[in-house]
């Protein structure tokens, strides 16, 4: 069956089929009226404004399950089902799910709280006309009258307290416009991503990504053990991206004229920065909804593909890759297949425009310690140093979305892998934390120990994995510590004395244990 007949299995509307006839063309495309829209699925019960829930609904990012919603998701089903049954093929006809029940799903989806962009509009304007804003955007991306306005560019400090990192803000109506084509590509791009995948992707988090390379590096160690470990760091990965390729790849996938216009756009749109409009020739958009999913993309053909095609076929023991957006490490069950590969990484990445930091890739020897009363020698808080021609082996352990990973023991006495928050990262959010009580020293103290109280859980709740209590409490208890030394600081009261201090945590700002949450196993 041709791409054209399986496309058309998939229902669209007349005007949609007089704008894809047109390829594109300037002029207008037929606005389908907004109440059509907010129809339900069975053509019945149009929700009106006396239908919907709250006035102030627009605004809300919840996507619980209503008329329009569940019709989005019939849609990405089928668009899915399309994609698998032409795997490998590239899919000419998507842009015409994209409606305006889809549009205004898109703008439930989108994060209205964020910095405004170059148009200074706020989410709460957009809403006021909501209806109208939409029918005009959609009728613009159709016909190609949409103009991608610039990302506005600021600079936030990093975690070092020295040096800043550059984002990019979208415009509100640029986010929406780029959260519909994820939603019409995604189910696409997830008939192909490759399972070592897990960054950027529905259904799948950065604890996915360490309880696999938790259950590859622990799962097979008796039959298969992987004793080496190559650490690799892509150098500014996401401001590198080279846009030929890029453009080559998504013709493997997708050439609806419309997404790929938009697409090609967004990539030319620019970057404002005090005033001053800037072109980069390398990238993603700064900022932008669908720069997660282009840079998986990427990666997606760049590393995951060969990795699984023509990297693990030729190794002589166990391979595998876990990679989280541009973090990925690699295991190798031999020494001289790991050096293999390490020789080979940086010429596959230069072929594609990227660069591998010389200083942060590594290869890592990663076996169990002989013994658990014994530190090996190797095994020391400094890594050994580099030799001049590239990477070596360093010490036994490396680090990966935020966690030190190591061997220790069980209770049991057993080797184990165990994971521990990374001295960089616990830094970084001790430091935001003092940050954060110097600026908000002289808020009521309730206010304090109620915003206290979510960082706490909030960093428990990613770092308190099986192995990281030790972690995530010396993080608890320092944040005590450095309250009580600013509720000292605060003006016209008492001294707080620690015995009055160990009251006050226990029985009027109670301050709970923070809790390890079973997301894997452990031996």
């Amino acid at each position: 069956m041709s791409e054209a007949n399986d496309a058309a299995a998939v229902s669209r509307s007349e005007p949609v089929k007089q704008a894809e006839a047109r390829g594109g063309s300037s002029r207008s495309v037929p606005v389908v009226p907004f109440e059509e829209w907010r129809t339900g699925t069975d053509g019945s019960q149009p929700v009106g404004k006396e239908h919907t829930r709250k006035k102030e609904e627009p605004l809300m990012g919840n996507t619980a399950a209503t008329p329009r919603a569940a019709d989005v998701s019939t849609k990405q089903q089928r668009i899915a089902k399309l994609a698998g049954q032409m795997s490998g093929k590239a899919l000419t006809s998507l842009s015409h799910h994209i409606d305006g029940a889809w549009l205004l799903e898109a703008w439930r989806r989108t994060r209205k709280d964020g910095a405004k962009g170059v148009d200074g509009q706020s989410a709460e304007q957009y809403a006021e006309n909501l209806h109208g804003n939409l029918a005009d955007l959609l009728d613009r991306a159709k016909s190609g009258r949409y103009k991608a306005p610039p990302v506005k560019r600021v600079h936030i400090p990093k975690g070092d307290g020295k040096s800043t990192r550059p984002i990019g803000i979208p415009t509100l109506e640029d986010k929406v416009l780029q959260r519909a084509i994820v939603m019409a590509l995604e189910p696409v791009y997830e008939a192909d991503f490759k399972s070592c995948s897990h960054g950027f992707r529905p259904g799948k988090s950065a604890h996915d990504a360490l309880e696999a390379l938790w259950q590859q590096s622990m799962g097979a160690w008796h039959e298969r053990p992987v004793q080496w470990v190559l650490d690799v760091d892509i150098k500014s990965y996401f401001d590198t991206l080279d846009h030929t390729h890029l453009r080559q790849m998504l013709d493997k996938r997708i050439r609806d004229g419309v997404i790929r216009r938009l697409i090609d756009k967004w990539l030319k749109a620019g970057v404002m920065e005090q005033g001053k409009l800037s072109y980069q020739e390398e990238g993603t958009p700064q900022g932008g909804v669908i720069s997660p999913l282009l840079s998986n993309i990427y990666l997606h053909e760049v590393l995951d593909k060969w990795f699984e095609c023509e990297v693990q076929p030729r190794m002589s023991g166990r391979a595998f890759l876990v990679r989280y957006a541009d973090d990925f490490v690699i295991g190798l069950e031999h020494e001289e297949d790991a050096r293999r590969v390490l020789a080979v990484l940086p010429k596959r990445f230069e072929r594609f425009g990227l660069k591998l930091h010389p200083e942060k890739t590594r290869l890592v020897e990663f076996k169990p310690s002989p013994a658990r009363n014994r530190k090996p020698k190797e095994d020391n808080d400094k890594d050994d140093p580099q030799p001049p021609h590239g990477p070596e082996r360093t010490s036994r352990k490396f680090d990966f979305l935020g966690f030190t990973h190591h061997w220790g023991h069980s209770r049991k006495g057993k080797p184990i892998v165990k994971r521990s928050t990374a001295s960089n990262r616990l830094t970084r959010a001790l430091k935001a934390l003092r940050d954060w009580m110097r600026h908000h020293r002289h808020d009521p103290v309730k206010e304090q120990w109620r915003a206290l109280m979510s960082k706490v859980r909030g960093h428990a709740a990613y770092y308190g994995i099986p192995g990281n209590s030790r972690g995530i409490g010396g993080f608890s208890h320092q944040a005590q510590n450095e309250w009580f030394k600013w509720l000292n600081r605060r003006g016209g009261q008492k001294p707080l004395n620690w015995e009055k201090y160990a009251q006050w945590l226990k029985e009027v700002f109670p301050w709970p244990a923070p809790r390890i949450h079973p997301r894997s196993r452990v031996a």
